[in-house]
């Protein structure tokens, strides 16, 4: 049976969809964002995490790890470059200061979970909300989960950075009610600088799901120093008005990933800004609002 890798499922989410939501997170995606605030997300593998404040050097996963790869008198402590991810650690440390991000699970599995909460869906017009990472990177066990969601007649988001062939995503539109697209930013060159990828897919996808009627909202992070320089917006406004989109969230940038940096192995830098206030995007709020477009401070 096909199994994903899965980082997390939150339940009781009421910011990323309609209603009640189960937010079921893939993990690994193919992009690298400065500013990415689940760098945990990023790696297709589990991967251990550490929270060095809940350490108390007690040695226990110094001595139980088969491999050597922990030194808890080290600057760097843990050598992630030759750790298997056995999990020994994990199991033998009193006060969950490691912590397994990422397991493989079946769509069963998955479904058993999201449906603890069915009452809770019926009664709040809500459903299943599929984020990441970027979910579309496991392609096959994706279409799979869909197509369990909608047998069971599921209200399903899904949040995308729109990083794939029109070919693949094509083939998940039935089995999706909304659409959240990430645009990162529409210059090609910035959008590379930022992000590590080109952006002619992501833009082309959008403006084809725009054209086949499905239901898109835009949500657009908004990154000071990155992508908020007035000549950003004006190219933002006239994509969104090339597309016809309808309805835009624009994200304050937030520091959350930036706490995350240190506990796990990642290439992400600190930018060391500080995170943003809902205020402080009405002005391109109001740039990019026009007749007949929707355009929400913070998403809903």
């Amino acid at each position: 049976m096909e199994k994903g890798v899965i980082f997390n499922i939150q339940r009781y989410s009421v910011n990323d969809g309609p209603g009640i939501r189960t937010i079921v997170f893939f993990k690994g995606c193919p992009m690298r964002c400065a500013w990415c605030d689940n760098p945990e997300s990023i790696a297709f593998k589990p991967q251990i995490a550490f929270h060095k404040k809940k350490c108390i050097n007690c040695g226990a996963c110094m001595e139980i790890c088969p491999k050597g790869v922990i030194n808890i008198n080290h600057k760097n402590r843990f050598d992630w470059e030759n750790c298997n991810n056995c999990e020994k650690c994990v199991n033998s440390c009193p006060t969950e200061a490691l912590e397994m991000i990422g397991r493989l699970m079946t769509v069963d599995e998955i479904m058993k979970e999201i449906k603890k909460d069915d009452a809770f869906y019926n009664k709040s017009g809500g459903g299943i909300t599929i984020s990441g990472g970027e979910a579309t990177s496991q392609f096959k066990f994706l279409q799979e989960l869909l197509k369990s969601l909608k047998v069971e007649g599921y209200h399903v988001v899904i949040e995308t950075n729109g990083l794939i062939t029109w070919e693949k995503l094509e083939k998940i539109i039935p089995n999706v009610d909304i659409i959240y697209l990430d645009i990162k930013g529409i210059d090609a060159e910035k959008h590379w600088q930022n992000t590590n990828v080109e952006n002619a897919v992501i833009l082309q996808n959008a403006e084809n799901l725009l054209q086949g009627n499905c239901k898109v909202v835009f949500r657009i992070p908004i990154i000071p120093g990155f992508n908020d320089f007035l000549e950003d917006i004006h190219r933002l406004d006239d994509f969104l008005s090339t597309v016809k989109a309808k309805e835009i969230h624009l994200l304050p940038y937030h520091r959350f990933g930036e706490d995350k940096i240190e506990t796990i192995q990642t290439e992400q830098k600190s930018l060391e800004i500080p995170s943003m206030e809902r205020s402080e995007l009405e002005t391109i709020r109001r740039k990019i609002q026009h007749s007949g477009r929707i355009v929400i401070v913070g998403g809903e």
